[in-house]
């Protein structure tokens, strides 16, 4: 793909994809109920690919004409990226058994203020003072969020928390990676089918399904298969190619606000004060991060 966007398509791409993550947490909470993370994760992932073929197609009939197709190293790189997806998403999915949404989504926006900060300790890449009072203020936030003390993070919470790292490396890495091959629909094909195949893998020995939930869990398939794997994961990996650093990040991170929305429209799920204290904090340490710094003092998401 070589057609640029402009900004406001970029962004436009971007808020898309934040909200069909947001709102994800929601059939993502209802399926944990029927299915098991690992065979939800394969499921939603290789249909996902699916959905996406006939562009990746006509993509990958653009890069052979133009002589650019990928590498084994490039191929390794999208390997690597669907192995850190399968990781994240699949973390994700056991905590939501046990999680509300709303904390899940906000956790999950751990990552955002991360991706510098693994950008320093990995690149050696300097970044701006306010970043380290921002991710303090990120962690107090889910302190907060979790009840400031009178109860300790579930088993749920922890288990979301453990996507942060992956997650982080999957930001970091992807919008590069789509950068260097101009090919951001393959990029996304890729990875998806790894994620799916690696998922299976663990599925098949580990998990059974009762065909007797098939309707439960089909829409909230259906959702994920079209609208967050095919929608959202792709809006990522096009507009990041072509969104302005800081603008990308605050606009990814409403994934977060999308969540709680959800939960509450959808699941009665409800925040008192300390919780939405903490919710602010998360939401203003994500900002401040990717506005104060000068773009050059991160430019490993520049990538994006």
């Amino acid at each position: 793909m070589t057609q640029t966007l402009s900004r406001f398509q970029a962004n436009s791409l971007l808020l898309l994809a934040a909200v069909a993550w947001g709102f994800a947490f929601v059939p993502q909470s209802i399926a944990s109920k029927f299915i098991g993370p690992f065979s939800f994760t394969g499921v939603r992932f290789l249909l996902g690919a699916v959905v996406i073929s006939p562009l990746v197609w006509r993509e990958w009939r653009m890069l052979v004409a133009a002589k650019r197709t990928p590498s084994k190293a490039d191929w390794r790189q999208i390997a690597l990226m669907g192995l850190l997806l399968c990781m994240g998403t699949s973390l994700q999915q056991v905590g939501m058994a046990f999680t509300t949404v709303t904390n899940a989504g906000f956790l999950t926006g751990l990552y955002v203020p991360l991706v510098p900060l693994l950008s320093l300790i990995l690149y050696k890449r300097r970044v701006h003072w306010v970043v380290w009072p921002a991710a303090f203020g990120c962690l107090l936030g889910t302190w907060l969020l979790t009840g400031a003390g009178k109860v300790d993070l579930n088993v749920g919470d922890l288990w979301v928390l453990a996507t942060v790292i992956p997650f982080t490396l999957h930001v970091l890495w992807v919008g590069g990676v789509a950068e260097k091959l101009h090919a951001p629909l393959l990029v996304s094909w890729g990875q998806f089918v790894v994620c799916g195949l690696i998922a299976l893998c663990f599925a098949l020995p580990m998990e059974d399904f009762d065909s007797t939930h098939l309707a439960d869990v089909f829409w909230p398939l259906m959702y994920m298969i079209f609208i967050s794997v095919g929608v959202g994961f792709t809006a990522q990996v096009v507009g990041q190619r072509f969104a302005r650093p800081a603008e990308a990040a605050i606009i990814l991170s409403a994934e977060s606000v999308f969540a709680a929305l959800a939960g509450a429209a959808v699941l009665g799920e409800r925040l008192n004060f300390l919780g939405y204290l903490g919710c602010a904090l998360i939401l203003i340490g994500i900002v401040v991060v990717q506005i104060i710094p000068a773009p050059q003092a991160h430019p490993m998401i520049e990538q994006h």
